[in-house]
Order: structure tokens, then sequence, then C-alpha cells
């Protein structure tokens, strides 16, 4: 299908760049999901939206009212249509899209995450986007991690499916999933079924190594099972002058927990990660802060390590809390798996990608880091007997990923777009 593919280049430097140009954070991604829903709507697809595509008590770390009531005036303003706005009002972004061939075959899931950081982009005209004139146009958010790329590439799958129906079987549903970043989103659509009874499931990603264009990997090895939480610390508030034995210091609990958390002993059984992302404390140089608040996460090998380290970090918080005699509570805001990818659809990939234009190299498998919340997707799929990986797409990387002059090979888009329709192809979801 290669006369598809090149067919479609420029759709897909399209979407990439117009996605790029209008990012939205998690749970607020509400011009990105209509845009991307009126393309699939057009294509032929049944759409789930809302409450249908997510569980709306399984998502973890959504926006306050404030900030969701701010982002869906905006979307609206930018023509939303209401009928789509009530669906998705409150923070239930993201859609599934499906189709049925009606013709006895496989079901098959592909996920294709959304959202985008609370980075500033550079404007620097080394930076492509900004050259090229498609950089961000929203003050303090950024795609910084590809998902511009991976929704496109779901529209390009979508495109693919559309214009193939006919000879194609089985069953395909494709996950526009919001809130990635943070380990939100992917727990609520899981929780809603949307993987179960799935055959097989694909993921992916462009970057997170630095690989020459062309190259793929059908496996990951190496995120970790993650949890992501804030803490507030609650003191009492006093002139640090004429009376600071009566003020109850939320800083330096804070600043104890963030220091000691550090100290953590390493896991004999495998790798483990700790940061403080964000505190901030205090309201002025001469008064004893009475509030405190941090931003956090944990990291482990697997789930048991990760519950190490989550334990561990509780208990230090705690005991700073107690030391200064203040309160402090603890708010889950996201959380990942370990992921095991199949290594039985090595081979098939491999085989399947062969005939390739666009494809050079497909790595077994590819060393990673960081964590993905597409391992409860995954590991649903697999519990119930099915097949599920997750691959890297090479580009070129000259910054790292979450970095403000972040970008990729635009090239990138139909060499991934290829490898997925080979994957449709050689798993036999031709009839």
């Amino acid at each position: 299908m290669s006369d598809f593919v090149s067919h479609m280049e420029p759709k897909l430097i399209s979407w990439r760049q117009s996605f790029h140009s209008y990012p939205e954070l998690g749970f607020m991604e509400y011009v990105t999901t209509y845009r991307l829903g009126k393309v699939l709507e057009g294509l032929g697809f049944t759409i789930h939206l809302g409450e249908e595509a997510l569980e709306r008590d399984a998502r973890l770390g959504v926006p306050n009212k404030t900030e969701l009531d701010k982002h869906e005036l905006q979307a609206k303003a930018k023509g939303v249509e209401e009928s789509w706005l009530a669906k998705m009002r409150g923070g239930l972004t993201g859609l599934v899209a499906t189709w049925d061939t009606e013709r006895p075959g496989d079901h098959v899931a592909f996920r294709f995450d959304i959202d985008a950081l609370p980075i500033t982009e550079t404007k620097d005209t080394n930076h492509i986007p900004a050259k090229e004139g498609f950089h961000s146009m929203i003050d303090q958010t950024m795609h910084a991690c590809g998902h511009d790329g991976h929704m496109t590439i779901g529209l390009g799958v979508a495109s693919y499916i559309a214009a193939y129906q006919s000879i194609l079987k089985g069953k395909f549903t494709l996950l526009f999933q919001p809130a990635e970043e943070g380990g939100r989103g992917a727990k609520a659509m899981t929780e809603k079924g949307w993987l179960d009874n799935v055959d097989y499931f694909y993921s992916g990603h462009i970057g997170i190594q630095s690989l020459p264009i062309g190259t793929i990997a059908a496996t990951v090895d190496g995120f970790l099972a993650s949890s992501k939480f804030n803490v507030t610390f609650s003191g009492v508030a006093s002139h640090a002058g004429m009376h600071p034995e009566l003020g109850k210091n939320a800083l330096l609990a804070a600043a104890v927990s963030a220091t000691n958390l550090y100290t953590i002993p390493r896991h004999s059984d495998g790798i483990t990660r700790i940061n403080v992302g964000k505190m901030v404390a205090g309201s002025g140089r001469n008064i004893i802060p009475s509030d405190a608040f941090l931003e956090m996460e944990t990291r482990g090998e697997t789930k048991k390590i990760n519950e190490y380290m989550l334990t561990e970090a509780t208990r230090i918080i705690k005991a700073a809390a107690g030391m200064h005699d203040v309160t402090c509570e603890i708010t889950p805001v996201g959380i990942t798996e370990e992921m095991i990818c199949s290594e039985a659809l090595i081979p098939t990939i491999i085989e399947a990608c062969k005939s390739s234009d666009y494809i050079k190299e497909v790595l077994p498998v590819a060393k990673v880091s960081g964590s993905e919340d597409a391992s409860f997707m995954m590991n649903r799929v697999q519990q119930q007997g099915g097949k599920a990986t997750y691959l890297l797409f090479g580009t070129e990387l000259n910054y790292p990923h979450h970095h403000q002059a972040f970008d990729f090979q635009e090239d990138v888009l139909p060499i991934a777009l290829d490898a997925f329709i080979k994957i449709i192809e050689g798993g036999s979801g031709i009839e």
C-alpha cells in the first residue's frame, strides 16, 4: 500500500502541524478531540465520546473546575459544537473510534495519545515549528513529546481502514487517549471495557531514542511502574519576628521531605526512581509559612518495587509533617504499571515490514526508560489472552522529549503509518 501512504504524506504533514499549533493539556483536549472526531466521523467511523469513551471515576489528576470551565469556553470560541462539548464537559475528553467490517476476523486495537505538556515552546528560528510558522499558539503549552505526531498517525490508520474496508476483516478500535502525561487517562478507557476481547493491541512512540529515519522497534523493554501524587502540608501562620513560636512551618516540613525522599535505599530487585518536581510554599519573608505543596512521583521496575518506593516516601512525608507539627494530605494523581511486550509479535512484525518501501530496519527490541500508561491497556489485553506490543519509530532528536525545543523529523509519520498498515495486513487483516 505504498501508493496509499505516499498519497497521504501531505495530509499527514498538515494534520501534524495543525495539532502542534494548538496543544491542550490532559483532560482539557476539547478542541483536539473535536478535530479528531470530525475527521473520523467523515471517514465513516462510529464515534464514542464522553462517558461512552471514559469511566468518569477512573480518571486521575483531573483539573479543577475553574480550569475546565475556562478551556470549555475557549473550545466553544474555537468552534466546537455544543452537542460535542456537552458530552465532553467536565474533562471527559478523548474518544474511541470503532469500525466493524462485519466479516469474521481478529479484533485489533490501536492507542494514540493526544495531550500536550505545560512547557513554553521556544521561538528560536532554528526551531522548525517557529521557523515554518506552526509553533504553539497557547502560552505555557506545547506538544513536546510527539503526541501531535501520534494523533496524526492514528488518523492515517483510520484513513487506511476506511479506504480498504471492503477487503479488511474483523473489528478495529482506535483509542485517542487523553492525559497520558502523568499516567492519568489510559486507566479510565481501560476500565470502560474497550480492551476487553481484543486479540491484538498496538501502541507506540516517535523517538524516545534517537534512531535513523526508517528504523523502527517491534517491542520495548524498560518502562517502569510509577505513582504520581501531590502532597499538601498545612501549618499555622505567625509573625516571624514577634511570635515565631506560635507558627507551624509547613515550608520546613516540605523541605525536609524533599531532601530526605532522595535517601530512600535503592531496591536490590530492580530499578527505582523518585523525583520531587515542584514545591510551592509561603507568602512573605516575615510570615511563618502555613501552607506548602509538592508534586512528585516514584517509579520501580515492577509494581512491587514501585509500591516499596511509595510506602517509604509516604513514611518520610508523614514523619516530616510530624517533626514540624503540621498536617499533610497525599493525593494520588496518576499511575502506570509495568509493561512487558508480547515477544511472539516480533517475528510477525519483522516479516510484515519486509515489503515496506519506507521501513529500512526493524529492531526486535529497544531499551527505554520512563513510564507509560498504555501499560493498563496492554496488560488488560494480555490478561485476557491477547497479544500486545509498543513500538518505537526512529527519528533524529536534537533535543530530548519534554524540552522547549523538542521536535522530530516529519518523515517519520509515513514510516509509522506504513508500519501499522503492514501489521494489519501481516496479521491476516485482509480477507
